[in-house]
């Protein structure tokens, strides 16, 4: 697939992106996918899965296409290549009409290297038609356990990438997640229909970060003490909106700078917090796990599990969030002795009563005003809270039937909607100069025209709070201002919004023939009971490394004493001769050298973060053993 002149990877990443090396993997999966390969890469949260599809997709000759989940990940993404100089769009149900219609025509006039979607848009017959149409080089398959059934995070609309794979049947799939079991990993493949079976995965094992689980049925105050007893940035996950705001505040009570965040608050105030947290300016982030998805901080030192998620894959990537620049960080989980029970409660509201779901089925229908047989493809506002009120329904249940639902084909819910407010001026610069307008909506436009720059090629995102501070009005006096912009034609306003939706899949069907197949209701269910028995082994189980324990979940069958944990720190039994830290160096380098064709040892001291002097002697020793081989300059695993 290689062109005349083309530039090298190497010199895409300097140029775009300031490196001189990749990342361990990074190179090698980047290489499979220039070679035409289908590649599933498996690599840590922080480990830099965007590179592997940015750096081919500025290579190759056409349109790189993304499907992502989540509207406010796309959005980022976009936002970071354009400060680079990379022009993407992205396609949503965010979007205008006109906002749609122009980023496809961006697309069709090859003004565009990337095109991120989520996969909602592979129902419609009318898009993909127009995407037969584009010169496409590259798919890409973000959070690819989302497409799994037997994931942590199965969404049925992934599904629709099939659609996408027979529309280019020749175009190489790049499929990316963080974490995925074995299981999972096979049915990633399998769905995504891959030719060959060329998977890079890095090893699951953090030795920088100390995994700790401490008890307490009064945890606040074992959490102040470890905050207290560690510096740097932080973040403590806790599993409700209202909890993030309690700690927050008695940190604060307590003297430590500290925010909350979960996905309810505005989208200006999300990004405001997470800014201040970034630079510095506030040490605690006390979080759902709203917070973290594509924010690249390196240096939090400590992150905190105030209560427990539901599996290793989530528990995994949010406290894998600490130490990502290599340096000792901690991961601390307090148990009190009622989580056990709450954790498999978890499961009896995941999996309610089939006649619960059912009636929530038609009390949605209804709130809606849907009839029988109406509603098929219809898009309807819905609010979560707001309905569990009228209806007297307990939220999470609720919440529960209507995601089953969506699984057994009835609906979509989308709820990832928060989208910043955005404007196009509509009027050519020259009409403006005779244009006659209200004292305020002239001072509003001269402020637009002087803050941003291509507001007449493309919706660009706007902050009314700083055009009001700047103009010394109030928010509401801007937002009146650019509607009446609007109205004058100068201008396409689209507000900011978080309202969810349902997505109509079928017409509203009687109650009674509402059905929720076995490998909706059943299948899942026990699937969700392993994973939470896994994360009740890794929490209340102290006989064994939890390292160990939590590697071997990943499929990291030979996975040694990590001497790190708190269960390796109080018993400290190594053995003779070889401590606990040189054992997991020895399985972490047979993990490595056992990927497709091997590795050199600069590349396994670069993932080890080793000099390369250290592992000589290790690696001499193992080659001497048989436990590995030499081809040229590559260390091969003979297991």
């Amino acid at each position: 697939m290689s062109r005349p002149n083309q530039p090298t990877p190497e010199e895409i990443l300097r140029k775009y992106w300031g490196y001189d090396s990749f990342r361990p993997l990074q190179g090698e999966i980047i290489a499979s996918v220039l070679s035409g390969h289908d590649t599933l890469g498996l690599l840590p949260t922080g480990g830099g899965k965007s590179l592997t599809f940015q750096v081919p997709g500025m290579i190759l000759p056409g349109l790189t296409v993304v499907v992502t989940p989540l509207i406010s990940l796309m959005t980022d993404q976009v936002d970071n290549l354009a400060r680079r100089g990379i022009r993407a769009v992205c396609l949503h149900s965010g979007l205008t009409r006109a906002e749609h219609k122009l980023g496809v025509d961006r697309c069709n006039a090859g003004h565009a290297k990337f095109l991120y979607i989520s996969p909602e848009k592979l129902q419609s017959d009318t898009f993909l038609d127009t995407l037969r149409h584009i010169d496409v080089s590259l798919i890409v398959v973000d959070e690819a356990h989302c497409i799994s059934q037997w994931g942590y995070d199965f969404r049925p609309s992934y599904l629709n990438i099939a659609r996408l794979r027979t529309l280019f049947p020749d175009v190489p799939l790049l499929a990316l997640t963080a974490s995925a079991t074995p299981e999972v990993r096979a049915d990633i493949m399998e769905r995504l229909g891959f030719e060959g079976r060329r998977v890079f995965a890095a090893s699951f094992a953090r030795s920088n970060i100390s995994y700790i689980v401490r008890a307490a049925d009064h945890k606040d105050g074992l959490l102040l003490k470890a905050l207290r007893g560690t510096s740097g940035s932080a973040i403590v996950y806790v599993r409700s909106r209202r909890r993030t705001r309690e700690i927050a505040d008695m940190l604060q009570a307590e003297g430590i700078s500290a925010a909350h965040y979960h996905a309810g608050l505005e989208i200006e105030e999300k990004n405001e917090r997470q800014k201040q947290w970034k630079e510095g300016h506030i040490r605690v982030m006390v979080a759902t796990n709203a917070f973290g998805m594509g924010i690249d901080k390196p240096d939090v030192r400590f992150v905190a599990h105030y209560d427990l998620p539901p599996s290793l894959e989530e528990y995994y990537q949010e406290a894998g969030r600490a130490g990502r620049d290599g340096k000792p960080s901690y991961a601390l989980t307090i148990a009190s002795r009622h989580d056990r029970a709450t954790l498999m409660r978890r499961l009896a509201d995941a999996f309610p009563p089939r006649d619960f779901i059912k009636e929530i089925y038609s009390q949605v229908c209804v709130s809606l005003g849907i009839a029988i047989g109406d509603g098929y493809n219809a898009v309807y506002e819905f609010d979560l809270d707001d309905f569990c009120r009228r209806f007297g329904r307990q939220p999470r249940m609720t919440r529960s039937a209507i995601e089953l639902l969506a699984r057994s084909g009835y609906w979509q819910y989308v709820d990832d909607v928060a989208s910043r407010s955005r404007i196009m001026l509509t009027m050519r610069r020259d009409e403006l100069y005779g244009l006659r307008l209200e004292k305020t909506d002239e001072d509003v436009l001269q402020q637009l025209l002087r803050t941003y720059t291509g507001l007449f090629a493309d919706y660009v995102a706007i902050n009314e709070n700083q055009i009001a501070g700047r103009l010394g009005l109030t928010a509401d006096e801007i937002y009146q201002s650019l509607l009446s912009l609007g109205r004058h034609h100068v201008a396409s306003y689209v507000p900011a919004s978080n309202k969810p939706y349902i997505y109509f899949l079928t017409s509203r069907d009687e109650q009674r023939y509402v059905q929720i197949p076995v490998s909706v209701y059943e299948q899942r269910r026990e699937v969700m009971k392993r994973r939470l028995d896994a994360m009740a082994d890794f929490v209340f189980n102290a006989g064994s490394c939890r390292v160990v324990r939590m590697l071997q979940y990943f499929g990291e069958k030979d996975a040694c004493r990590c001497g790190n944990c708190d269960v390796c720190r109080e018993s400290r039994q190594s053995t003779p001769g070889q401590t606990a830290d040189s054992c997991t160096m020895e399985q972490t380098i047979v993990y490595i050298a056992s990927q497709p064709g091997g590795h050199t040892l600069d590349h396994i001291a670069l993932q080890l973060q080793r000099p390369v002097k250290e592992l000589i002697p290790v690696v001499r020793r193992m080659l001497d053993e048989g436990v590995l081989r030499l081809e040229g300059l590559n260390i091969i695993s003979n297991s």
